[in-house]
């Protein structure tokens, strides 16, 4: 469903994708060893046997101090988001059912801990740098 200018940018942007991809999986690399040694945060993992595209790269920190940390961050001029700040079950479409017989204890945890890092492929490495420095001062000041 889109007209034949969006469609024109997109068959362009599409010669692209696997350079993006590539650069994105480099970032994500950049920032699982930047991240390493910074407590606090865990980072995304990528399974065995699969290849991650990185759309986003988004860590998870303690509910108590994810709000703390996305304000320093913000302080600091790096943009960061809450995707998903809703777990599905609590979305307004499954309000009238029951997803879950059983209390949904992790997933409810990590709609309060996820927070979405800067990626894209057009990122300098030293701004991933730059975030896991921020991300280690903020934790540091909690």
């Amino acid at each position: 469903r889109m007209d034949e200018l969006q469609a024109a940018i997109l068959r362009v942007k599409l010669r692209a994708l696997d350079a993006d991809t590539d650069r994105r999986r480099a970032l994500a690399a950049r920032y699982d060893t930047a991240l390493a040694d910074v407590p606090g945060f865990i980072r995304p993992p990528e399974l065995p046997g699969r290849r991650h595209v990185w759309h986003q790269y988004v860590v998870r920190c303690a509910d108590r101090t994810r709000a703390a940390v996305a304000d320093r961050l913000r302080a600091e001029g790096i943009h960061t988001l809450v995707h998903y700040p809703v777990p599905i079950h609590r979305q307004p479409a499954y309000a009238a059912r029951s997803l879950a017989t059983e209390p949904m204890i992790e997933t409810e945890r990590a709609a309060r801990e996820v927070l979405s890092l800067p990626m894209y492929p057009q990122l300098a490495p030293e701004a991933v740098t730059r975030v896991a420095a921020v991300l280690g001062q903020s934790i540091a000041r909690s």
